[in-house]
C-alpha cells in the first residue's frame, strides 16, 4: 500500500475521502440491497474505523432505506460514497471503485455468497459467508 495512505472520490471528483489507515478488511457483498445500490451484480469495499476516515466536504446526512442502514451518496454525481451498518458498529464501508489504490486492496471476504447471482463467477481464495458476516467483520475491528 501507498505510503500517502488511501484515498478516494466520487465520479466527478466533488467528494473526496482519505485516511492513513489500513481498511479493517476488504470484502464483496452479494446481497439484493448493495447490488440495487450501486447497480452492479456485486459491491466490493473497504472498511475502516469510523473515526479514521476523513472526507471533504463532509458526507452529510445519510439516506435510511432500511432499518439499520445508512448510505451516502455524492450529491453532485450521485456516486455512492459509503455505507455504515447498525449492527456493526464504528465501521464505515467504502465502494472499491472509488478508492485509489484498489488495485492493492484484495477481497479477503464474500458477504451474503449465497445470493451471488448465478452467472457471476468470482474466482479467489476469499472466504465465502453466509449471510452477513457481521461476526467476521465485528472481530476483524478488534
Amino acid at each position: 500500500m501507498s505510503n500517502q495512505g488511501i484515498t478516494a472520490r466520487c465520479y466527478y471528483g466533488t467528494v473526496s475521502m482519505s485516511t492513513t489507515r489500513p481498511p479493517i478488511t476488504v470484502a464483496f457483498c452479494h446481497c439484493s440491497d448493495c447490488r440495487r445500490w450501486t447497480g452492479s451484480p456485486a459491491l466490493a469495499f473497504a472498511a475502516f474505523d469510523s473515526e479514521d476516515l476523513s472526507a471533504e466536504p463532509a458526507l452529510g446526512a445519510p439516506v435510511i432505506t432500511n432499518l439499520g442502514v445508512e448510505r451516502w451518496n455524492c450529491k453532485h454525481c450521485g456516486s455512492p460514497l459509503a455505507a455504515a451498518f447498525e449492527y456493526i458498529p464504528d465501521q464505515i464501508y467504502i465502494p472499491l471503485g472509488l478508492i485509489d489504490q484498489a488495485d492493492q486492496l484484495p477481497v479477503e471476504i464474500h458477504c451474503f455468497s449465497e445470493k451471488q447471482l448465478p452467472w457471476l463467477h468470482v474466482i479467489d481464495d476469499a472466504t465465502r459467508g453466509i449471510g452477513t458476516a457481521r461476526d467476521t467483520l465485528v472481530e476483524k475491528a478488534e
